[in-house]
């Protein structure tokens, strides 16, 4: 069997990879996350998880490589990572008491095939006070997070209201839909 690599530094990717027991190593490609003017918001996740799994397999064309790419939607506009404390409590203060989409798309890829698809999940938070924003943002790492946070950490243990979807595609990664067509690259 091909070894696999995971085109991705997440500590939340890699602890669901390791959960479903898949055996990974790490690649990891910076590559520019551009993406084309007018590109809806749902194909953005794809678009750029393809690109790093492009990267990853040219360094590594015995492989079978997954890799994935993560955003928030609220409204129509993709809500990033945060680029320090004050975007982050900003960003959280527009997903309070709201909706918002968790898109994240994923390419699996070796020499003879490519596989690329998204998982979309909606993720409903409770109005959150500016007190619970400073802790969380104070407290936890929210830096390296679409969307400035995650499920799994206080802020969605007390601020999540309800989600319809797959809990672990707003950890990151879709692990569920990712085992299922991951089998046609293995066997």
């Amino acid at each position: 069997m091909d070894s696999i690599i995971l085109a991705s530094q997440s500590p939340r990717r890699k602890q669901l990879l390791e959960a479903a027991e898949i055996s990974f190593t790490i690649d990891v490609a910076d590559v520019d996350e551009s993406v084309p003017q007018g590109m809806s918001a749902s194909i953005v996740p794809g678009f750029l998880a393809d690109k790093k799994a492009a990267v990853i397999l040219q360094r590594n064309p015995k492989a079978v490589v997954i890799a994935a790419d993560t955003i928030v939607v609220v409204e129509e506009e993709i809500i990033g990572k945060p680029k320090d404390a004050a975007d982050a409590y900003q960003i959280l203060e527009k997903l309070s008491g709201r909706k918002h989409e968790v898109i994240t798309g994923v390419c699996i890829q070796n020499a003879t095939k490519k596989k690329v698809f998204s998982c979309s999940t909606s993720v409903y938070f409770r109005p959150l006070t500016n007190e619970q924003i400073a802790h969380y943002v104070t407290h936890y790492h929210p830096m390296d997070k679409a969307g400035a946070y995650a499920i799994q950490e206080w802020i969605g243990m007390i601020g999540i209201e309800k989600i319809e979807g797959d809990y672990y595609n707003v950890m990151g990664l879709p692990i569920g839909e990712l085992v299922a067509q991951l089998k046609s690259f293995t066997e």
